[in-house]
C-alpha cells in the first residue's frame, strides 16, 4: 500500500443501524438481517440508503411524501457479533484449560478470556464462511490468532516495551503474575496457537493447514508483527517520522495480524487464490484502518473509556496519525481506508460478504 495523497480524501458518512435480528441461513453459515419496513419517511429512507449496511433498495415517491420500498434485509452485526464471540470464547475456553503447571496456564487464561472484541477470529470465521467454507474448519485458526493476539498483548505491556498497567480494565498480566510468567504465558499461547491449528483442524486437506500455519507465522515474525514492533520502538523520539515510515509500522504491527486472520479463513475455507488475495488485501486496508482509529481515540478518550492508558503514545513521544496529520485529517484518511477496503468484497456474493462489511465499518466507527 503506498502513501496516500491527501488532496484526494473525501468524507463519507456512516449510520450505525441497531435492529432486531431475524435469522437467515445459508449452507452453514448464520446471517442476520432484519426487514426495512414498507413505508418510511423520507429521511429514514435516505439515512438507510447512506448506511454500509443496507442493501439497494427501489423506491416511489407518492404524493403523501413517503416512500414505498420493496422489502430488502438489513444485516444485524450486533446479534452476529454476539453469537461468534460467543461460540469463540467457549472454544478458547476448551482450548486451554487450567491444568499443571497451575501458574503459566492460570496466567494464560487469565489475559487470553478477559474479554475483548474478538475481531481478529470473527474476520477468520467470516472469511471462511464468505469462500463456501463452515465455522468449524476455521475455529482452530480463529482461536490462534486470538492466543498470538493475546500474546502480543501480555509482552506489549511489559516494562521494557510499553510499560502498560491496564488492559481490557484488568490489570496487566505482569502486574498479576509477575515479568518472568508474563512472558512465559505469552510464550506458551504463541506456542499453542501453531500446535492447535495442527492438531485441531478438520475438514481441511493438509496442504491447506499447512498453508495456513506459514501464513500466520509469517504475519507475526521478523517480516510482520515484529518488524513493526522494533521500527515503532526505534522511532519513538524521532522528530523527523514520515507518514512512509509510520504506515511501515502500523501496515506490520498491526495490519500483519488482522490480514493473517482474514488470509486464514480463505485459505481454510477452501478459497480460490484470486479470491483470497482480495481478501488479503481487504484485510491490510482495514488492519491499517484500525491502527489510525486506536491512534485517534488514544487522543481522544479516556482511560475509563478505553479499558487500557489513554494518551500513552503522547506520554512515550511515538509518532501517530494525530502526531503527523491532526485530528481531522486522520478521520478523513480512516473513511477512505474503510472505503477502499469495502472495494475489495464487490466481487463476492453480498449476503456472505455482509458480515466482513459490518467488521470494516464497526473498525471505523468504534469508541474503545
Amino acid at each position: 500500500m503506498s502513501a496516500v495523497n491527501l488532496n484526494t480524501w473525501t468524507h463519507s458518512n456512516f449510520m450505525f443501524n441497531q435492529v432486531t435480528a431475524t435469522r437467515f441461513r445459508s449452507r452453514s453459515t448464520s446471517f442476520y438481517f432484519t426487514k426495512i419496513p414498507s413505508t418510511v419517511k423520507p429521511q429514514t429512507h435516505n439515512q438507510f440508503m447512506n448506511s454500509s449496511f443496507s442493501f439497494s433498495v427501489s423506491a416511489l415517491l407518492t404524493k403523501q411524501e413517503t416512500i414505498e420500498a420493496e422489502e430488502k434485509p438489513v444485516f444485524d452485526f450486533k446479534s452476529y457479533m454476539i453469537e461468534k464471540a460467543t461460540r469463540v470464547n467457549k472454544a478458547l475456553d476448551d482450548a486451554v484449560s487450567l491444568r499443571e503447571p497451575l501458574k503459566v496456564h492460570d496466567a494464560m487464561r487469565y489475559s487470553l478470556l478477559a474479554g475483548g472484541k474478538r475481531v481478529r477470529p470473527v474476520l477468520c470465521l467470516a472469511a471462511c464462511e464468505l469462500v463456501g467454507g463452515t465455522e468449524s474448519m476455521s475455529m482452530p485458526a480463529a482461536c490462534a490468532v486470538e492466543m498470538i493476539h493475546t500474546m502480543s498483548l501480555i509482552h506489549d505491556d511489559l516494562p521494557c516495551m510499553d510499560n502498560d498497567d491496564l488492559r481490557r480494565g484488568k490489570p496487566t498480566n505482569h502486574k498479576v503474575y509477575g515479568e518472568d510468567v508474563a512472558v512465559l504465558a505469552g510464550d506458551a499461547l504463541l506456542a499453542f496457537a501453531f500446535e492447535h491449528i495442527a492438531v485441531s483442524t478438520s475438514g481441511v486437506s493438509p496442504a491447506r493447514i499447512v498453508r495456513a500455519i506459514g501464513e500466520l507465522a509469517k504475519s507475526i515474525g521478523s517480516e510482520g508483527l515484529v518488524a513493526g514492533q522494533v521500527v515503532d520502538i526505534n522511532s519513538e523520539g524521532l522528530s523527523d517520522v514520515g507518514i512512509d515510515r509510520l504506515e511501515f509500522i502500523h501496515l506490520h504491527k498491526t495490519a500483519a495480524l488482522l490480514e493473517g486472520s482474514v488470509v486464514l479463513g480463505a485459505i481454510l475455507g477452501g478459497g480460490c487464490d484470486e479470491d483470497v488475495e482480495k481478501l488479503r488485501k481487504f484485510a491490510r486496508y482495514i488492519g491499517l484502518l484500525f491502527q489510525v482509529v486506536d491512534d485517534i481515540l488514544d487522543v481522544t478518550k479516556s482511560s475509563q473509556e478505553l479499558g487500557k492508558t489513554a494518551g500513552k503514545d503522547l506520554v512515550a513521544d511515538k509518532v501517530t496519525y494525530p502526531k503527523l496529520l491532526g485530528i481531522e485529517k486522520s478521520k478523513e484518511f480512516a473513511e477512505k481506508l474503510n472505503r477502499d477496503a469495502q472495494d475489495q468484497l464487490s466481487g463476492f456474493d453480498s449476503r456472505k460478504s455482509a458480515p466482513l462489511i459490518a467488521l470494516a465499518n464497526y473498525i471505523a466507527y468504534r469508541q474503545n
